[in-house]
């Protein structure tokens, strides 16, 4: 079983992503933009085997305007080299990709020219994973789109419309059920004409569902029938309802008791999952931790030297707690561990407490800064003190600081992310 996360990375430097307007999408902004976001992703990629992450959903933007007539690069050609190099790294770690195109590709539209342009976006999302030289269990998922007032017809148009499609498309689309829309039980039908693979999302299920005497194991081992040998694991997405949110809205991060029991409910080797979440790699590397075969504290320490100083400007006291549960060397509390990391990350920072997390970040550098850099800090500092300077500002010194003084244990700190 692989655990992964979707499109971008929290707390990893240099991996975001660019665009621009359309107005703007020259021939050379276009190629420096590509050559940008592939150089990104290469970094992501190089992070999620460094971390073990086995499963990752590349995003649809990084050729702007892939699909659109604005771009006329033939960008699998011009970066042939960085292609073949980011695919090697995928290919040759065991990582499996995929990617999502979003709502505006919606194959069962009654209007010819929408379902003209999905199409030309499945074949940029084919050529995209093709060019990386990856199988065909490296998928791309799609939605069934919308009702216009006419389920039936709706649902026999994307069969229509699915049937025209190349067959280099075919064998990497999978269909999803959705939260408004199309249950799982539909998506099953649309399948069994078609031959799709089915992506079951248990979040939309819930909110959207065929039949509520039916739990997740049962709708997992239904779409599990429709994967093929040639399609890889099968694959599905878990999310969980952020409270007090839009009904369908994320979390901000994976709360682990409701994971596990979910992941004990449905474990099976052959199973991929996909997280959808905010805080994206971060939720991956906690569900991976928590599911692996070979617990080791080391594994808590590890986690615990990027969050510390996030959780000590918001709670001294569960700081503590936290250096407390990781005494015991021959011990795996993984589930309090990340229980104390959450409750500490939901709480707001208070002055007091960031005062004195700044502070203790600040200690790396009391014997190396200059006097420059001493009076900024310090100048900075009483002014958060007084309630009348920011934070962040404060934060940056220390940031340049840590650049400037060549600190890796810093330089890969949430401090200055969360």
């Amino acid at each position: 079983m692989s655990i992964g996360y979707a499109c971008l990375t929290v707390g990893v430097p240099d991996t975001g992503f660019k665009t621009c307007r359309k107005a703007n999408a020259t021939e050379e902004k276009l190629k420096e933009l590509i050559y940008f976001n592939l150089e990104s992703l290469e970094k992501v990629i190089e992070y999620n085997i460094k971390n073990n992450i086995k499963l990752f959903r590349i995003s649809s933007d990084i050729i702007p305007f892939g699909s659109s007539p604005v771009n006329t690069l033939a960008w699998w050609e011009l970066f042939k080299p960085q292609f073949d190099s980011v695919g090697q790294k995928i290919i040759s770690s065991g990582m499996r990709v995929s990617m999502h195109p979003g709502q505006y590709t919606v194959l069962n539209s009654p209007d010819n020219e929408v379902v003209s342009r999905a199409v030309e976006d499945l074949v940029y999302h084919t050529k995209f994973l093709d060019s990386l030289g990856v199988g065909p269990e490296h998928k791309i998922v799609l939605h069934i789109g919308g009702v216009y007032q006419e389920k039936e017809r709706a649902m026999q148009r994307f069969v229509k419309s699915y049937q025209t499609l190349s067959d280099a498309i075919k064998k990497r689309l999978v269909i999803e059920n959705d939260d408004r829309s199309y249950t799982v039980s539909e998506v099953l039908a649309i399948s069994k004409i078609t031959g799709a693979p089915v992506i079951y999302d248990n979040l939309h299920n819930a909110i959207n569902t065929s039949d509520v005497s039916k739990d997740d194991a049962y709708w997992i081992e239904q779409t599990h029938k429709t994967w093929k040998t040639e399609d890889g694991s099968q694959k599905i997405h878990y999310s969980q309802q952020s409270p007090m949110s839009r009904i369908g809205a994320h979390t901000r991060t994976i709360a682990l008791e409701p994971f596990m029991n979910f992941y004990h409910q449905v474990a099976r080797e052959d199973l991929d999952i996909m997280l959808e979440v905010k805080d994206k790699n971060l939720s991956a590397v906690k569900c991976i931790n928590a599911t692996t075969s070979q617990p080791h504290i080391k594994l808590l320490e590890k986690e615990w030297s990027l969050y510390k100083y996030s959780i000590l400007e918001r709670s001294p006291k569960i700081y503590d707690a936290i250096r407390q549960l990781l005494k015991d060397k021959t011990a795996f509390p993984v589930v309090d561990f990340y229980r104390l990391l959450d409750q500490a990350l939901e709480m707001e920072v208070a002055t007091g407490t960031a005062i004195n997390a700044a502070t203790h970040v600040y200690g790396y550098f009391k014997e190396t800064a200059t006097e420059k850099e001493k009076k900024a800090f310090f100048k900075q500092l009483e002014k958060v003190e007084k309630n009348g300077g920011s934070l962040k500002t404060l934060k940056n010194i220390l940031w340049k600081l840590a650049v400037n003084d060549n600190q890796p244990y810093l330089l890969q700190s949430y401090y200055f992310v969360l």
